[in-house]
């Protein structure tokens, strides 16, 4: 194993492995640090974590024991790799987790660079955009776990690290790698954002830290990656292959963002069944699991279960019963409706959501993901098992018919 990644959401491993299988690397995900070691063809590991709103010290337990596991691989560098919105707290997670890994690495410089320019993540000044927003005008302010309010990136890292974060702007990366490799020797901050607003750009990056052993950001900091262990001959000469999967399909949607709304508004324009489950329905207990897969396995077509609710609903249901129970209760629901679904034959099984698809994984008990081509930016196809493969979408990623499209690709 080449590079070994740790993620701390399941769809943001999933995006992280299609930009290196793309590049021509063979990449497999784990759920969790797996207990036994790799087989021997892989050259990058993605450890995919579900920590990114998980208590601080948690998080960073759980990834220093995805690094020990890594490193036992022999990787030679190290991604963490975390949402192209940079989705956080004051408090964490991002902050905490790079600085244990670094201090394990002993790591003196480390980039941070979400952007991600194919899904309109940009980062220019220091302030990351999303399309012509700014992140806090998104609407990744009313994030139910992670609310973004403020755009500029050295000032909310610095709210989570030891130490002040510095800053390599556009007009450096355009001069070059060896341009950026300068600006970070530079810095006298261990931290250090960079701008990003091209593909280009973060090549660039790419190849600047190719002997950094750590970096951090979204999956577009990995574009340049691949390339710089080509140019070594670490790389097979063989790309990945890719097999689809025929059967029953059935998709799951827990997200709340304005992309899956839409996608969601789009799957029932299009006449195809949909159930929208009501979360205070399942507080409640009137609405299970069950009820919900009985009714996506007597369906034809491709059946969506979906909680997608309006910012101001998910507000309201979790006035009444507190965030952190609501999302325990909508994980569970989905993690269940999934095995249901399985059981009852369903091989393709699309889900939206990092938080719903990092559950329906555990759920689904699957520990090894092969990631294969592209369905739309960032969301790769996956095999899961013989008989099962998946699609898990970020919210916030994937074009209106996202749900069609990922039915057909996951069938070959």
């Amino acid at each position: 194993m080449l590079l070994g990644c740790i993620g701390d959401d399941f769809t943001g491993s999933s995006d992280l492995g299609n930009t290196l299988t793309r590049a021509g690397m063979r990449v497999v995900q784990y759920s969790g640090t797996p207990a036994t070691p790799a087989a021997p063809d892989v050259e990058a590991g993605i450890v995919a974590l579900k920590s990114r709103t998980m208590p601080v010290a948690e998080a960073v337990r759980l990834s220093l024991e995805a690094l020990d596991w890594l490193r036992a691989q022999g990787c030679r560098q190290f991604l963490f790799k975390y949402c192209s919105t940079f989705d956080s707290t004051p408090q964490g997670n991002i902050g905490p987790v790079a600085e244990a890994l670094a201090d394990a690495l002993k790591a003196d410089r480390v980039i941070f660079c979400p952007a991600f320019p194919a899904t309109g993540r940009t980062i220019f000044q220091g302030h990351l955009f999303v399309g012509d927003r700014l992140l806090s005008e998104s609407g990744m302010e009313n994030h139910p776990l992670t609310p973004m309010t403020d755009p500029d990136l050295r000032r909310w890292l610095a709210l989570q690290a030891r130490e002040g974060v510095g800053h390599v702007p556009a007009a450096t990366v355009w001069q070059g790698p060896e341009a950026v490799r300068a600006a970070l020797r530079a810095q006298d901050h261990r931290f250090v954002v960079a701008d990003a607003i091209r593909d280009q750009d973060l090549v660039v990056l790419g190849q600047a830290v190719a002997d950094q052993v750590l970096l951090t950001g979204g999956s577009g900091i990995a574009l340049g990656l691949p390339g710089n262990f080509r140019a070594q001959g670490l790389l097979s000469a063989e790309g990945p292959q890719w097999r689809g999967q025929a059967g029953p399909v059935a998709a799951l949607s827990g997200s709340c963002s304005r992309a899956t709304r839409g996608q969601v508004a789009r799957h029932v324009a299009d006449g195809q069944p949909a159930m929208e489950i009501d979360p205070e329905a399942v507080m409640a207990g009137w609405t299970t699991a069950r009820d919900a897969a009985g009714w996506a396995l007597s369906q034809k077509g491709l059946p969506l279960v979906y909680s997608s609710a309006d910012p101001d609903a998910v507000r309201a249901v979790q006035s009444r019963h507190g965030a952190e129970a609501v999302a325990h209760r909508l994980d569970a629901f989905f993690a269940e409706c999934a095995r249901l679904l399985v059981a009852g034959g369903v091989t393709r099984l699309i889900t939206a959501g990092g938080e719903t698809s990092g559950a329906v994984v555990e759920g689904l008990g699957v520990k090894t993901l092969e990631i294969g081509p592209e369905i739309d930016p960032g969301v790769p196809a996956i095999r899961a098992g013989e008989t099962l493969v998946l699609a898990l979408k970020s919210g916030n990623f994937g074009a209106e018919d996202f749900f069609a499209k990922a039915a057909e690709r996951l069938a070959g």
